[in-house]
């Protein structure tokens, strides 16, 4: 592959998964109705506005689940895939229809990583700085807390310590393993166009 291509996908791949990443960002704070007066939410509001409002005039809610922002991540995810395996050299020659199976697989492996790197942030952010008001840090426990409720009331009374983010980090890998990478065979997924897999 030449350096130009190398660059090309070096920029899409940054761009095209913070865009990404901003999207399922903003499905996850309306699936937990996170507090949109936060700074952070506001700037994913104000983001994805743009793309968001049209589309929920075609696509309505549906059960409290914003169905809209669900259908632009999943269309960005296929973008994405559709772009970077234009610059490694497939061309026109694309799988067009296997790679909607190859966008929702990206999609789950994305929200694993959401909830992983969100756990591990707000471990480390619990031993360094806690109590911390930060924004982003506030956010997060917002979006990592209605998964994490349900383990921490099943778990142990340990006197303080609190198992219950790795017990989610290991759900978290295990499904990794048992879902998502069989899927990648199944689906026929070439290795490198998702990330995170």
């Amino acid at each position: 592959m030449s350096p130009l291509s190398q660059a090309g996908l070096l920029l899409i791949n940054s761009i095209g998964s913070l865009v990404l990443l901003v999207i399922v960002l903003r499905f996850l704070l309306q699936l937990v109705r996170a507090d949109f007066y936060n700074p952070m939410s506001q700037m994913i509001v104000k983001f994805t506005n743009p793309l968001l409002i049209p589309l929920r005039r075609i696509i309505p809610g549906f059960g409290g689940l914003d169905v809209a922002s669900l259908v632009l991540a999943l269309a960005a995810q296929y973008l994405l895939i559709v772009l970077v395996l234009m610059i490694a050299g497939f061309g026109m020659n694309l799988p067009f229809v296997a790679m909607i199976g190859w966008a929702a697989v990206g999609l789950g492996s994305l929200l694993l990583n959401i909830y992983f790197w969100g756990l591990l942030i707000v471990i480390i952010a619990s031993w360094i700085a806690p109590n911390s008001y930060n924004p982003a840090l506030i956010l997060i426990n917002q979006i990592i807390d209605p998964v994490m409720r349900p383990i921490r009331t099943r778990m142990p009374d340990l006197g303080g310590l609190d198992l219950s983010p790795m017990v989610l980090m290991l759900g978290i890998k295990v499904i990794e393993i048992l879902v998502l990478y069989p899927l990648t065979t199944v689906l026929g997924i070439p290795s490198g166009i998702l990330l995170g897999l």
